[in-house]
């Protein structure tokens, strides 16, 4: 499996947003953390990196604070969200998608990606982004 740009540059800006509490002095008065900011410091185009925090937005992930001390901020506690949380909206983590095969009664390899699904998302579900920044 291989993660794209999108869910790699998605996790990062949400580490960056975890490791940069509300208080600490690189956030706007209001607690946010800009795009342009995350983009700078992360090395991430700015472009692709406001796409994805429309996405991180639309599932909650984040909240937006408008305006000249605009920028967002983690919608709940690093220890609440887990990375799979981040990767899940914005890609397919699925291994294999066995609907709609012809074979899929009869596929004796089903149960191995099964599995191999399982593993992965027990384990993107089992580590937070607090766990990330420690």
């Amino acid at each position: 499996m291989k993660i794209s740009k999108k869910a790699e540059y998605g996790l990062t800006a949400m580490v960056h947003l975890a490791k940069n509490p509300p208080h600490k002095k690189n956030r706007n008065s209001n607690g946010a953390v800009s795009i342009r900011q995350i983009s700078n410091i992360e090395g991430v185009p700015f472009e692709f990196l406001s796409k994805i925090f429309s996405s991180l937005e639309k599932g909650k992930l984040v909240v937006s604070h408008h305006g000249a001390n605009g920028g967002y901020a983690l919608a709940k506690s690093p220890t609440k969200i887990a990375v799979a949380d981040v990767i899940k909206l914005l890609e397919d983590i699925n291994t294999v998608d066995c609907t709609g095969c012809l074979r899929s009664k009869k596929c004796l390899a089903k149960n191995v990606w099964s599995k191999i699904d399982l593993a992965l998302n027990k384990t993107l579900n089992s580590i937070t982004l607090a766990s990330l920044i420690k």
